[in-house]
């Protein structure tokens, strides 16, 4: 299995080469793809050391499957390019998600969705997947009507300059900004652009995203995202009314028993999910939940995942995993 990473030396493209090798997807040769002026360097892969090559050579390889992670407009540019070539796309940018022809994926949700003709399968938002991963049984179960969502972002997820600012600025070091404002101890309630309806792209790709994954048009979605001065994984607040009842005991097993998940709650314990927490790891963190007293069906809930795993590289791997289960490597 000859697998390409492109966009092999940014952050989440060395997190994708970390999570292959962790979780041991049967690769027999690594195929680092980088920008031109990436190209010579040298990339570390399961301790053997592989050089990087262009987009060009990245196909001439012709890998089973190429995991992007190197910015829309290159996966605008090459990706329908690899996947003429035979090659299986799975794309960590924005690029396709809401691409009517492209399958918008999060395997604990809607893998079944995938099939032999997806050549270009697009990873979510990393915002959007924590949520929906745990959203998903209790949509199952009581039918969701609306979701509004207040994320707690790391930095990380605006990539190596905004980690750089963070401890540059808690230092004291003058150095580039990723943010138009300070980061450390400061909160910015923007990311990315803003739209002509108020709202920042980000907030919109929760809105659209969420529906998509779901296969569900009805499912109302709020968001307002924010950047916190944080580097192990996003937090978000999610406040969810369904158009059945529950029972809180039963939330919480069909949680504990929902795949990826893990529900960490206690209050006497002072146990909840934190980014500290979730660091390095795979799962979607719940807790805090508890019943909104101030209208009927609605559950509050607290959800935190490492943004570069689960909500980005692990995803990816996890899609291609499927894939080759079910025979479509």
């Amino acid at each position: 299995m000859k697998v390409a990473v492109v966009g092999a030396t940014g952050l989440v493209g060395t997190k994708m080469l970390q999570v292959l090798a962790e979780r041991n997807f049967p690769v027999t040769e690594i195929v680092p793809v980088a920008s031109e002026r990436s190209v010579g360097k040298e990339v570390t892969f399961k301790g053997k050391n592989y050089k990087v090559v262009s987009m060009a050579d990245g196909i001439a390889a012709k890998p089973a499957v190429a995991i992007f992670s190197a910015g829309g407009g290159t996966s605008l540019e090459w990706a329908p390019k690899f996947a003429e070539a035979g090659i299986t796309v799975i794309d960590n940018s924005s690029a396709w998600r809401m691409d009517p022809t492209k399958k918008l994926v999060v395997p604990e949700v809607n893998a079944n969705v995938l099939t032999a003709n997806d050549k270009i399968i697009a990873n979510p938002n990393c915002s959007t997947i924590q949520m929906v991963v745990a959203l998903q049984p209790l949509h199952a179960k009581y039918k969701i009507k609306r979701v509004v969502v207040s994320t707690y972002q790391s930095v990380t997820g605006t990539g190596k300059k905004a980690v750089d600012q963070l401890f540059n600025e808690r230092k004291g070091i003058e150095g580039d900004m990723a943010y138009k404002y300070q980061i450390d101890l400061n909160v910015i309630p923007q990311i990315d652009v803003f739209l002509e309806n108020g709202y920042t792209k980000e907030e919109m790709k929760m809105v659209k995203e969420t529906c998509k994954i779901m296969q569900d048009d009805s499912i109302k979605v709020t968001a307002t995202t924010v950047r916190i001065p944080v580097v192990g994984g996003h937090s978000e607040s999610v406040n969810v009314e369904f158009e059945n009842d529950f029972d809180l005991a039963e939330v919480k097993a069909l949680l504990q028993a929902a795949p990826g998940v893990v529900v960490e709650q206690d209050d006497a314990a002072q146990l909840y999910p934190m980014p500290l927490n979730a660091h390095e790891k795979d799962e979607v963190f719940v807790g805090r939940l508890r019943r909104d007293e101030s209208q009927p069906n609605t559950l509050n809930m607290w959800i935190v995942s490492d943004n570069l795993r689960k909500g980005a590289a692990t995803n990816a791997v996890q899609i291609a995993e499927y894939l080759l289960s079910v025979g479509l490597l």
